[in-house]
């Protein structure tokens, strides 16, 4: 974490970031194990945690941002095991091939995009340091 508040999207898009790398390998590893018996599936949640932490009436966006960002090692990702989901299977793996391959290209979408907002973000102070 950089100690600055011109940082405060940087720090709360990076923490995204690494909670979408840390869902890929995940992903990767249920696909893995697609043929496993009695495998449950494992996803991470992070975005209830954020969406809890940004949570709050009449603030702006900025300010929002700033309070997570003081409270940043909070906002932590955790893996868990879906037992929720039903298994149709007879060896008691719950994994579908097809949703983790359909869940994977949703989250490399989702930290593509993440990465490129800190592009931007960086590319804005890059723009106002060398005026």
């Amino acid at each position: 974490m950089i100690n600055s508040n011109m940082y405060n999207y940087i720090d709360v898009l990076d923490k995204a970031a690494d909670a979408a790398y840390l869902r890929n390998d995940i992903i990767a590893n249920n696909i893995a194990n697609n043929s496993t018996p009695n495998y449950k599936r494992q996803d991470v949640q992070f975005e209830s945690i954020l969406q809890a932490s940004l949570a709050t009436g009449g603030e702006t966006l900025g300010e929002m941002v700033e309070r997570v960002n003081m409270n940043l090692d909070d906002l932590n990702s955790y893996v868990y095991t879906d037992h929720s989901s039903l298994s149709y299977r007879l060896d008691g793996n719950n994994v579908d091939i097809d949703q983790e391959q359909a869940y994977l290209a949703e989250n490399q979408i989702r930290y593509q995009a993440l990465v490129d907002q800190m592009t931007q973000e960086f590319g804005r102070y890059k723009t106002v340091l060398s005026s």
